[in-house]
């Protein structure tokens, strides 16, 4: 393959068992449409043989973390490898798999609804018209099994986290801060402004496929009424209700 990476990649070890490789420093989609690209590239050389000592890839908003066995493998091989993989000014990628979550944002559920429309000048129906209407993008999963950091935020609804963290945020709760969302797959502690929730589980450990978001998924917020709500809460309860509904077409 031909040397086509720019300077500003960086090669991180990470101990003996994992490296990183860093795009840059912003949270950006340009800098993570590189990060997805060059991922879907490890892939292809995985299958061929060429990285099959490559454990598992953890793509994040603008790094790739790349875990390999060290008995087949030395770090140094790794990084000549990824080297020789073209790395290209990339444009935003449409997601091939866009996820419509059901999201309910009354003021039962959107603790801070009222607060954010005030910070931000705009009403509620206007904050929750914003951010039900954007086009959202998982640019990496972490914290917790099955929260999906989601770019896209509309840059009026920007705001910084709250100056006093809740010590429990409800499961299903959908937050902002700063220029993204997120969904709480658990029942945590969290510092994110609380718009809505959804009854729509992101972690099911029983389930064929536990976590419902992946890196590079879209992810549109359908607003629904709390009877809406709890009919599909039922629904999920009752195990009559599959994430395959979800799927955009």
């Amino acid at each position: 393959m031909s040397q086509e990476q720019p300077s500003s990649i960086i090669f991180l070890p990470c101990g003996d068992t994992a490296l990183s490789v860093e795009f840059g420093r912003e949270v950006d989609p340009l800098i993570n449409a590189q990060v997805m690209a060059f991922d879907e590239e490890i892939q292809k050389l995985r299958v061929s043989g060429e990285l099959s000592a490559i454990v598992e890839t953890i793509p994040s908003f603008r790094a790739i973390l790349i875990s390999y066995d060290p008995f087949k493998i030395r770090q140094s091989e790794v990084i000549e490898i990824l080297k020789s993989i073209p790395v290209r000014k990339a444009e935003a990628r449409k997601p091939t798999r866009v996820w419509e979550l059901p999201t309910c944002y009354d003021l039962e559920f959107g603790l801070d609804l009222e607060e954010v429309g005030q910070r931000c000048n705009k009403s509620v129906a206007e904050v929750t018209d914003l951010h039900s209407k954007a086009d959202f993008q998982v640019y990496m999963l972490g914290f917790m099994p099955g929260l999906g950091y989601l770019g896209g935020l509309p840059d009026a609804l920007e705001l910084p986290r709250r100056s006093e963290p809740r010590v429990a945020v409800p499961l299903g709760s959908v937050a902002i801060a700063g220029k993204m969302s997120v969904i709480y797959p658990w029942e945590s502690p969290g510092g994110w402004h609380v718009l809505g929730r959804t009854p729509v589980p992101l972690f099911d450990q029983n389930a064929e496929r536990p976590v419902l978001l992946s890196a590079g998924d879209g992810v549109a917020f359908k607003s629904i009424d709390r009877k809406e709500y709890d009919d599909l809460a039922a629904r999920i309860s009752g195990g009559s209700f599959s994430s395959e509904e979800l799927l955009k077409s």
